[in-house]
């Protein structure tokens, strides 16, 4: 994915990524009685209990959801997309990436989410792509196959100014994996589109 001038010379693009995310800490909830209850009560209570429960645990969970078009010049058209849950090592969920120069140069990755770290606003992932598809064109970088690398972002959920990074950045192309929840500082700026990180 690249950062472009106008007269078309490549750039470097998304400043690599300690990658979007910060770190997440999932609440445990103990939830007891005192006294005796009878087998009535406990059968009655039971459901609704549980129901609670997980209904607060869908809430309180780190998460890193949304889609955005990153601003870029006229014909430079790149996307990002995650619905990601969980905290560290234990989150799941799916990404993806695309990149288009002109109607020559481009394409997506996609895969899944297997780390997930959030801090206030700011959320790191990494997920390891599952598929991939670029189209080469004359003068421009080969990107390969993508499927099997780690790849990690960064998101800043500021409002109507959020930010994405990513761990390629500083290597110019997404080329190389990176460990569990690394990436770049979230340096790239929307056109469209919302992020939203719960801690």
């Amino acid at each position: 994915m690249l950062r472009t001038r106008a007269r078309a010379r490549v750039r470097p693009p998304f400043l690599v990524a300690a990658t979007a995310l910060t770190v997440g800490a999932a609440t445990a909830l103990t939830l007891g009685t005192t006294g005796a209850a009878t087998a009535a009560e406990s059968t009655a209570g039971a459901p609704a209990m549980a129901g609670a429960h997980a209904a607060r645990h869908t809430v309180d969970e780190p998460l890193l959801k949304g889609s955005a078009k990153l601003k870029r010049q006229p014909g430079d058209n790149v996307h990002f997309t995650f619905d990601a849950h969980g905290s560290g090592a234990r989150a799941h969920g799916t990404f993806s990436a695309s990149h288009h120069i002109g109607k020559q140069w481009g394409g997506y990755f996609k895969g899944h989410i297997d780390c997930l770290l959030t801090g206030g606003p700011v959320a790191v992932a990494t997920g390891i792509v599952d598929e991939s598809h670029f189209q080469g064109a004359p003068g421009m970088p080969e990107v390969g196959d993508l499927k099997g690398k780690r790849f990690g972002f960064t998101v800043l959920d500021h409002g109507k100014k959020d930010r994405l990074g990513y761990s390629w950045a500083i290597d110019r192309l997404p080329k190389n994996s990176v460990g569990k929840c690394l990436s770049s500082a979230p340096i790239e700026t929307l056109a469209k589109g919302d992020f939203t990180v719960h801690h």
